[in-house]
């Protein structure tokens, strides 16, 4: 369902060499996976890993083989894709394998393909490492594709590709998991028995971690726990599930079971073809055999999306990256002034957070510069819609932060603009909003000029995306120092910075934060309040950027756009509310993109950006319908 892939890894509790209580263990774990469409065990666990020299025993094998026939039995009518550990004969060798089964028949056999020599085990001494090339094994009856190049693909559900690795393989420079995914696999299961010591557990999560972020794949680790000999070692059961770097799911050691993660293979898919040139070179296919399946039903996704995707879940993790995204905005903006030679900040001060954000990194710039703040020249330009609150705090702010204040009242000079151009002051209508904008845009521009200067900009990402700008008014600067963060996480900005700089200080910002959202060019209402509310206008900016990150950062569909926002804001806003606000989003984002294309340069901070120069690139006059078509709203 939209792109998920439900998988599952299960340690089952097993008894070395009894074939039959482990085949049984086997087929009782698949009737209990649910609606698991992967299930993965551990690495030989129709026998046990720890056999030793047991298999050399041909009773050993044989009793294997008929394990595996009827695990092979119990499947019929279970399409799930099951991944079983098992040593298998061929041509008189030995080899540690993946057994692949589907709905009665066995698909493919992968043998693993490094085999360690540092445990006391020794594999090299029972087992032979996978050939180079495919072949085929008679196993259970079945004459069927045997080899490392195997990928198995869900013909019913687009996109899905599993190809499987055995333990070692991983810890190795040149993983076979390496291949498999610039062969196509974008789902890398890997059947594993590793012995547990102090400290291995956080490596091999950091390692399974990452090499689903190098592979931009999903990465289904099963490992082995009770059961195995402890001899000389211990097997602790840590079952990983990660995806392009995230990890989903955990066991705890020790404590055996099964853990269960939804794959969005679908975001997968569209992150690689995003990254196609660098990812996918000719050939890498060469060789793969493409054996297709039947998937299973995977049912509603058991997943969580966050509100806020810009913004870290963890307090620690958010200070961590406020303060790297206010060092990048910083970095940017301090090179442009050391080329530019320019002497003085000219910055537009509303008492919104936006000018509020760009004036602290203003401050930053000219500590590092090691130039006075009073050559940050502040302008509040009171208008018709201007309240006292707003004006005042913008006053506070600039005060404490010991930049030059500079007043310019624009109402007779917009006015004036209205009786040139034959505009009735008493029409509230574009014009007299714009106007308004575009006369503020014209006295900071001068103003740079007169002081050797540079303007700068104070428009945030989502207003970028919306179009929620005056075009060649607020739309335009000389340098855009917020032009890619989102609005949801310009306010955590705003308040970590008010933090560092306590007192006075802090108490305007605080202010600010807890201050309307308005661009304030409507007249306030009877009680001098704001009346002109941005969220009531162009919708919840918490929707937006939630819209933005899912359809821009990953190229998500809008009906699934739509569904995740369901499930993630259920509760918080009924399913109309949503729906409505993003048609909307999907219109404006569409009809807006002219203004993008001729944004000023700022620095980009995330994995989002809508730079006509850099991460998005899309004509202006391109048509909305086709995405308006993908779900009725």
């Amino acid at each position: 369902m939209y792109g998920f892939i439900k998988v599952r890894a299960v340690t089952p509790k097993l008894k070395v060499a009894d074939v039959q209580f482990n085949t049984d263990t086997i087929i009782q774990e698949i009737s209990r996976a649910g609606e698991a469409q992967v299930i993965v065990f551990p690495e030989l666990c129709v026998c046990g890993y720890t056999c030793g020299d047991l298999f050399n025993q041909r009773a050993l094998t044989d009793g294997v083989e008929k394990g595996l026939a009827e695990i092979c039995r119990s499947t019929q009518g279970n399409r799930a894709l099951v991944f079983v550990g098992a040593p298998v004969l061929c041509f008189d060798k030995l080899y540690n394998c993946a057994v692949v089964i589907s709905d009665g028949r066995i698909l493919g056999v992968v043998p693993k393909s490094f085999l360690p020599t540092y445990s006391e085990f020794y594999e090299r001494r029972h087992f032979t490492p996978a050939e180079k090339s495919n072949g085929s094994v008679t196993l259970c009856g079945q004459t069927v594709d045997f080899g490392t190049k195997l990928i198995f693909r869900a013909t019913d559900v687009p996109s899905v590709t599993v190809a499987a690795e055995i333990c070692e393989d991983l810890w190795v420079p040149d993983s076979p998991s390496i291949y498999h995914a610039k062969a196509g696999a974008n789902i890398i299961v890997n059947l594993s028995c590793s012995d547990e010591t102090v400290g291995k557990a956080e490596y091999r999560r950091d390692l399974v971690r990452m090499q689903s972020a190098k592979l931009v794949c999903g990465y289904v680790y099963c490992d082995a726990g009770e059961g195995e000999s402890t001899t000389d070692m211990a097997f602790a059961g840590h079952n990983l599930i990660c995806e392009n770097g995230a990890l989903l799911a955990e066991s705890q050691l020790f404590k055996g079971g099964a853990v269960t993660a939804d794959i969005d293979v679908d975001k997968l898919s569209n992150e690689r073809r995003r990254m196609a040139n660098t990812f996918f070179e000719a050939g890498d296919g060469e060789g793969y055999k493409i054996i297709d399946f039947v998937a299973s039903e995977g049912g509603e996704p058991d997943r969580n999306f966050p509100q806020t995707p810009f913004v870290p879940a963890s307090d620690e993790k958010l200070r961590e990256r406020t303060e790297l995204i206010l060092s990048i905005q910083a970095s940017g903006l301090k090179k442009r002034f050391e080329h530019t030679h320019s002497k003085t900040a000219v910055i537009g001060i509303s008492g919104g957070l936006d000018s509020a954000l760009a004036l602290l990194v203003v401050s930053r710039v000219f500590k590092q510069l090691g130039k006075s703040a009073s050559d940050i020249i502040a302008v509040t330009m009171p208008g018709f819609g201007t309240t006292g609150k707003t004006y005042n705090n913008s006053l506070k702010l600039i005060k404490c932060l010991g930049a030059t204040a500079k007043s310019v009242d624009i109402t007779k000079s917009v006015l004036q603009h209205f009786e040139d151009i034959g505009h009735d002051p008493d029409v509230l209508d574009v014009t007299y909003e714009n106007a308004q904008a575009r006369t503020r845009t014209l006295i900071l521009m001068d103003l740079a000029n007169k002081t050797g200067g540079l303007v700068i900009g104070t428009g945030d990402l989502s207003e970028l995306a919306l179009g929620w700008a005056t075009y060649n008014g607020d739309h335009m600067s000389m340098y855009a120092v917020n032009c890619s963060v989102p609005k949801t996480l310009v306010k955590h900005l705003v308040r970590y910075e008010a933090g560092n700089l306590g007192g006075e200080a802090e108490e305007v910002l605080t202010d600010i934060l807890n201050t309307e959202i308005s661009p304030e060019l409507l007249p306030p209402d009877k009680s001098g309040n704001i009346a002109q509310k941005t969220e009531d206008l162009v919708g919840p900016y918490i929707l937006h950027d939630f819209f933005l990150y899912y359809a821009v950062r990953w190229g998500f569909t809008p009906d699934k756009v739509r569904y995740i926002a369901h499930r993630a804001f259920k509760g918080n806003f009924d399913g109309a509310t949503i729906d409505k606000w993003l048609k909307n989003f999907y219109r404006r984002f569409f009809a807006q993109q002219f203004k993008r294309s001729c944004i000023p340069d700022g620095v980009k901070v995330g994995s989002v950006s809508l730079s006509p120069r850099g991460d998005w690139r899309m004509p202006s006059d391109a048509s909305v319908a086709l995405w308006l078509s993908q779900f009725d709203i």
